[in-house]
């Protein structure tokens, strides 16, 4: 954490490290009342703007149940984070209809700049936010402006059919993974296009597929080559390569619930345009 609580008090920020934040219970921060008791804590606090996540791996499932939040509807402040924290940029998307931040956590940090950090800071300020992404062989061109949606694939899955399902039509979904199995991400894109939650978007926007895993017998397809196969009946514009997600520090910074415009050349080279004037709270 020091790292973290020292970079952001370089931006200007006040720290606050809410009573037993270094809970433990096996693989989790406490208990699952426990750590919804901090939660809820710091979502009724009007003296905290924003709650910045300080890891992912698993558990936030368990306690989603048990938030409220009518005070974080009337008072809202960012809610920031990436991999298992997109139950919460799901949940808070599909029943609040709020914005949130996917991007760094405080685990990721290590007292050096980078577009991780810079992208957050940016974001937390208010700032506009322009991506531009290297051409990918599996772009698919077009224009969009829509709400962007998203997070974790694994996770995106294995919420299908809660209430913290996420909402995809009309929308820009965005997807990234971590250390899983080609067969299993192939798994998880045919039930989001038998849930249709892939036929009606505006566009797809992928990020990194990071250390995929094959079995002895290949599958036969990369991540990429499984997504684009699972998009191919469609034809909005698809963004490969984007820079989000579980690759340190590239992963830019990507407020969701809210609107963005892309753009995917004839090149292959791609641009996101993120205007905060459009998008306030």
């Amino acid at each position: 954490m020091a790292p973290a609580i020292t970079q952001l008090k370089s931006w200007g920020f006040d720290v606050i490290e809410p009573q037993g934040l270094y809970a433990a219970e096996n693989q989790m921060a406490g208990s699952d009342d426990h750590r919804a008791t901090v939660f809820q804590w710091a979502l009724d606090n009007d003296d905290i703007k924003a709650i910045l996540c300080v890891r992912g791996g698993y558990g936030t499932v368990r306690m989603i149940d048990k938030i409220d939040f009518s005070h974080f509807e009337k008072h809202p402040k960012w809610i920031i984070g990436y991999s298992d924290v997109t139950v919460l940029h799901s949940h808070i998307n599909r029943q609040v209809g709020l914005p949130t931040l996917h991007a760094t956590m405080p685990i990721n940090f290590d007292g050096t700049q980078s577009p991780a950090t810079d992208t957050l800071r940016a974001a937390l300020m208010g700032e506009a936010l322009e991506y531009a992404f290297d051409p990918h062989p599996f772009n698919r061109t077009g224009t969009a402006t829509a709400t962007a949606v998203g997070g974790n694939l694994s996770i995106l899955y294995s919420l299908l059919g809660s209430p913290s399902d996420v909402d995809t039509s009309g929308k820009i979904l965005m997807i990234e993974d971590l250390d899983e199995y080609l067969y299993h991400i192939d798994r998880m894109m045919m039930a989001l296009k038998r849930a249709g939650k892939l036929s009606h978007l505006r566009a797809l926007v992928v990020g990194a597929m990071s250390d995929m895993h094959d079995n002895t017998i290949p599958f036969g397809r990369t991540a990429e080559e499984i997504v684009r196969d699972a998009v191919r009946d469609y034809d909005y514009p698809v963004i490969f390569g984007a820079k989000f997600g579980h690759i340190g520090h590239q992963n830019h910074a990507i407020p969701l619930g809210v609107e963005w415009r892309l753009e995917v050349r004839n090149d292959g080279a791609s641009s996101m345009v993120y205007d905060p004037k459009k998008n306030a709270f």
